[in-house]
């Protein structure tokens, strides 16, 4: 039932915006109020889809002072749920996807601003087309939207090197809940005028507030890579080489582990896949290196001496180098599909987690270990980030478990026990898929009072009625509301 309140901030983004603005029709809003792993599913009466700064802070003035919620939605590829609307219908989805102009590109100053609902691949296009690149990638890449990576601080498989979305954001646009607009796209190297709102904005979830625009750092384009898979025996020997190669060179953009379990997965499940080497190994990671033009660094040179040293010390086994792009992108591919090959085996419970970079190798083994003893048939296992100690810990059913049964009966306990290690290793629950409301109550159970405190006190300080992105992140009762 849409009340009075929602009817009339609709009415007034109809009147706004125009009916291409505002969504009504069922079936058109259906694919908008699930996420798209189909675990969450919420209602809304209307998806509202302005397309300039100066729509989206009526739209947030208005609904502020009619107190009705909004959930802002990009590119729909939430891991949590973050941008799935409650289910009670209680709040309307606003859109960024029409905001998709890139604003500029400045390759001299390394620097693009792009809004919201630009689609991450066009702007790697677009940067490409003026000698640049945008140095974060991640499998959603189609169509995961710029607002929604700002907004959840997204990281990816090039973080090692040039770090989440916080290190390549040099400044932000932003619509907060009352209306008022926060212009900070300069990108000042200095600015001490109190609390930097824009890192505030950054990995916040729309809680604060709506992200519009993004001053984006670039880098010069890859002028050549060179992609190495190998085969070892621990974690802990895939850590001692990424260390033995940082004291080499800071080249390498990508260092992926992978436990040899996952990678069988791979080959049996997805098409088009071989084994990168000739015999099986418990584990292997999958590294990168670059250069951009002009720089006289040869990666796959240097690939070719770090690993024969790598030979010559017993951390390696075995490995490939890649000798053409194409076979570049089948090792790649093996990476990709990990989750893909997984969900094809059964059902499992899946956690983003970190912990501190020299606790990671113990950590991957440990915890699985403790994992399937607790849950008997379950199968454990880690793959990912290993350079910034962020992996991707998934528990799988017992053989033949049923995905909804299983699922809804153990879920909630594996997570719990899954996040009680991480914890207790200093780690957190969510490395960079961010809480929304998947693990809204885990971290309410585990996160300290100071950092709760400081939550909700930004969120009552910034945003008392309650209008941005409700039940995500952080729990805060709404003000009143109209109805």
């Amino acid at each position: 039932m849409v009340s009075s309140s929602q009817k009339a901030l609709i009415d007034f983004a109809r009147e706004r915006l125009g009916e291409r603005g505002v969504v009504v029709d069922r079936d058109d809003l259906a694919p908008w109020l699930t996420d798209w792993r189909g675990r969450y599913h919420g209602d809304a009466p209307a998806l509202l889809q302005p397309d300039t700064l100066a729509d989206v802070a009526a739209i947030l003035e208005r609904a502020n002072a009619l107190g009705v919620a909004l959930v802002p939605q990009g590119g729909n590829t939430s891991m949590v749920g973050g941008a799935t609307p409650p289910a009670d219908g209680s709040a309307l989805i606003l859109s960024l996807r029409r905001m998709n102009r890139i604003r500029r590109i400045d390759a001299d100053q390394n620097l693009a601003v792009a809004e919201a609902g630009v689609i991450l691949q066009n702007l790697h296009e677009a940067a490409e087309a003026q000698g640049r690149r945008f140095p974060l990638t991640l499998g959603a890449r189609g169509s995961a939207t710029i607002g929604g990576l700002v907004s959840t601080n997204a990281g990816g498989t090039q973080v090692l090197r040039h770090g989440t979305m916080r290190a390549l954001v040099a400044g932000v646009e932003a619509v907060l809940p009352d209306g008022a607009i926060h212009d900070g796209l300069a990108p000042l190297k200095k600015d001490n005028r109190g609390y930097d709102l824009n890192q505030l904005l950054i990995g916040a979830e729309g809680t604060l507030g709506i992200i519009t625009a993004a001053t984006l750092r670039l880098v010069p384009a890859i002028a050549r890579r060179a992609v190495a898979w190998v085969g070892l025996d621990h974690p802990r020997t895939a850590l001692n080489l990424l260390r033995r190669i940082e004291a080499r060179t800071d080249a390498i953009e990508s260092f992926e582990i992978i436990p040899g379990d996952s990678l069988a997965l791979v080959l049996s499940a997805i098409p088009d896949t071989r084994a990168p080497l000739a015999s099986e190994h418990r584990w292997h990671v999958l590294i990168e290196a670059v250069s951009g033009e002009g720089e006289e660094l040869d990666p796959k040179k240097l690939l070719e001496t770090v690993l024969a040293d790598a030979f010559e010390a017993g951390m390696a086994e075995d490995a490939v180098i890649a000798a053409s792009e194409s076979q570049a992108e089948a090792l790649w591919k093996l990476r990709h599909s990990l989750s893909e090959a997984e969900r094809s085996a059964g059902p499992a419970v899946q956690h983003d987690i970190s912990v501190p970079v020299a606790a990671m190798p113990d950590f991957m083994i440990d915890a699985a270990r403790e994992a399937e003893a607790r849950f008997p048939g379950t199968h454990a296992t880690a793959f990912g980030h290993l350079g910034d100690g962020n992996v991707h810990f998934h528990v799988r059913a017992p053989q033949g478990a049923g995905w909804d049964r299983w699922y809804a009966q153990e879920a909630e306990t594996i997570s719990r026990f899954v996040n009680d290690l991480v914890v207790a290793a200093g780690g957190s629950i969510s490395a960079e898929h961010g809480i929304g409301q998947m693990k809204l109550h885990e971290l309410e159970r585990l996160g300290s009072p100071a950092r709760l405190s400081m939550l909700r006190a930004v969120k009552a300080a910034i945003d008392p009625r309650a209008i941005c992105n409700p039940g995500k992140l952080v729990s805060l009762a709404p003000a009143s509301r109209g109805t």
